[in-house]
């Protein structure tokens, strides 16, 4: 029964799951806060009236990557501030440098790491004071995207009251998405990260499950992540960073498109594929790509994951020819000393 507006009713049930989302953040402080015009968060980015002449975009992670590569391919003059040291900071460290050089290529700028101080309207748009190196730069530009992290959804829920834990802004759920108060489930965006769409869908798949009784097995499915970029950036797993930190021992393997087939008669040759396996056991436990159409490929090595796939199967598997899947099959094998076609 629909409700009027301004209209309430009291609804119950055993379970409740919360998917109420998340927002993006914003700093008041520093003038980060959208206005719809001149500084604008992702949403206000999907539908702009038109194409900026110039932008600035505050973050470089995937939503602030993925903006900044469109609107260069419109014609903007893009700059990109990140306060970390280098761009894609979740990504596999070689895959951020070589994401760094190609954006480059196109004509992105960045100032890496560089902490912005303040952002302030102009009467043609933005100034954003950013400090690096110990020296301050002011730069200028029609419009800013603020693209520094989302915050969950969780105010005015009553959740405090009914005692559930809320850490920096997300509420606190166990692997089945119960939150610890009888009845009360969270999943999605406002769980916490990462932050995909894809993610939240299979966990609201598992918490009814679970809910149900049905006892899923799926609890610690690999979660791959996206950029789509112009070249596209896929991964899933560790990054040979953490399997280091991890005491994993890793062993990595690397191919490039600039010898395999397909790319080559696509012209598509910028990027690569990298793999690391536990070097103990064998298990394949991170695979890093930048290329084109690597968002379709990294579906491959998330399923060898979650199936447990040791070097052994991979390097068994055979490849269909000519594809730029092949350079998953020769990243594997790369990683073990036995790669065939480099």
């Amino acid at each position: 029964m629909a409700l009027k507006a301004g209209g309430s009713r009291t609804v119950q049930a055993k379970h409740v799951i919360l998917a109420t989302g998340a927002r993006a953040r914003t700093i008041p402080a520093a003038g980060l806060e959208p206005d719809g015009e001149r500084v604008w968060t992702y949403r206000e980015a999907l539908a702009p009236k038109s194409a900026p002449k110039s932008l600035i975009v505050i973050g470089s992670g995937a939503i602030g990557i993925e903006f900044a590569s469109f609107f260069r391919a419109l014609g903007s003059d893009v700059t990109v501030v990140e306060a970390l040291p280098r761009i894609l900071p979740v990504e596999d460290e070689e895959v951020s440098k070589a994401a760094h050089k190609a954006f480059e290529k196109r004509g992105l700028k960045f100032r890496v790491p560089a902490n912005v101080k303040k952002l302030t309207k102009t009467k043609s748009g933005v100034a954003v004071e950013i400090e690096a190196g110990g020296k301050t730069e002011t730069l200028e530009a029609d419009v800013a995207i603020v693209a520094v992290g989302i915050v969950g959804n969780v105010e005015d829920l009553g959740l405090e009251a009914l005692g559930a834990r809320i850490e920096h802004t997300h509420v606190v759920a166990d692997q089945h998405g119960a939150t610890g108060v009888p009845g009360l489930y969270a999943i999605g965006d406002v769980a916490g990260p990462p932050w995909l769409a894809h993610k939240a869908s299979h966990e609201g798949v598992h918490c009814i499950e679970h809910i149900a009784g049905l006892k899923p097995t799926n609890i610690e499915s690999p979660i791959p992540g996206c950029t789509y970029s112009t070249p596209q950036i896929a991964s899933v797993g560790l990054t040979e960073a953490q399997a280091k930190e991890q005491g994993r021992e890793p062993k990595v393997g690397r191919f490039p498109f600039r010898v395999n087939g397909k790319a080559i008669a696509a012209g598509e040759l910028e990027g690569f594929v990298k793999t690391v396996f536990d070097g103990k056991t064998g298990a394949l436990i991170g695979a890093h790509m930048i290329g084109a159409e690597v968002t379709e490929m990294i579906q491959g090595f998330t399923l060898a994951m979650t199936l447990e796939a040791t070097e052994a199967e991979l390097q068994a598997t055979v490849f269909p020819h000519p594809t730029m899947s092949e350079a998953m099959h020769e990243a594997a094998l790369d990683a073990y000393g036995i790669v065939l076609h480099i």
